[in-house]
């Protein structure tokens, strides 16, 4: 028994190595088209809504054609204005090329609801490394009362002051609304300027911020 078993083996090798006899060569490799977007989802249709809160709702409208149009003719993604449900809808058609489109879109939309202007959150349709990354006053430190009300002052400066150095400094675009802050940004950008946010809410001067800032940047411009 022992010795028939390679044999059958190599005779099973022999046999799936042989060419077809008919057409004594192999078959021709396939060749498929490639897929498009809708059809990568089995040509489902793909949905994404996107709340509009009521002090953006103004904005909205007077914004909304810089809005529609990079999203319904570059990105190739149908967009409405949902008036009863006040949500923005936004949805995948047959000629979308890429079906992350949806997605950078989505992204692009609430962006600007969270207040930041279209010029800065078009760069969302246009780069892939970028990010909105939120957080609150009150996750770094509890602040009440004139604490609160000091600490916001301190992020902000002197009409805008200290947070337009962060910004220019760290290449980001930052939104102070109320106790809440975003940021939009690259990673490693978001992380220099939430540093520095952070220590501003801490309590430290904006002088010992602007010179730490002034260490990173010099680091970073060093690195790129």
């Amino acid at each position: 028994m022992q010795s028939n078993e390679p044999a059958t083996s190599m005779e099973v090798e022999n046999v799936l190595s042989e060419p077809n006899p008919t057409s004594g060569t192999f078959p021709s490799k396939p060749k498929f088209e490639p897929l498009k977007a809708h059809e990568m989802s089995e040509g489902r249709v793909q949905f994404r809504k996107v709340s509009v809160p009521p002090h953006r709702y103004t904005p909205l409208k007077k914004a909304w054609m810089e809005i529609y149009t990079p999203i319904y003719e570059q990105m190739k993604i149908d967009i409405r204005m949902n008036l009863k449900a006040r949500k923005v809808e936004l949805k995948t058609r047959a000629d979308t090329p890429d079906i992350s489109n949806l997605q950078k879109c989505t992204d692009f939309v609430h962006a600007f609801m969270l207040g930041f202007g279209v010029v800065d959150a078009i760069a969302l349709l246009r780069l892939d490394e970028l990010y909105v990354e939120s957080f609150e006053i009150k996750d770094v430190k509890t602040l009440r009362g004139e604490h609160l009300s000091r600490a916001i002052g301190r992020l902000s400066g002197k009409g805008g002051k200290t947070k337009f150095a962060i910004e220019n400094a760290t290449r980001t675009r930052i939104v102070i609304a109320d106790t809440k802050i975003h940021i939009l940004g690259s990673f490693s950008n978001i992380k220099i300027a939430r540093d520095s946010l952070c220590s501003l809410i801490l309590g430290s001067p904006a002088g010992k911020v602007y010179s730490k800032l002034r260490a990173v940047t010099a680091r970073l411009a060093e690195r790129f």
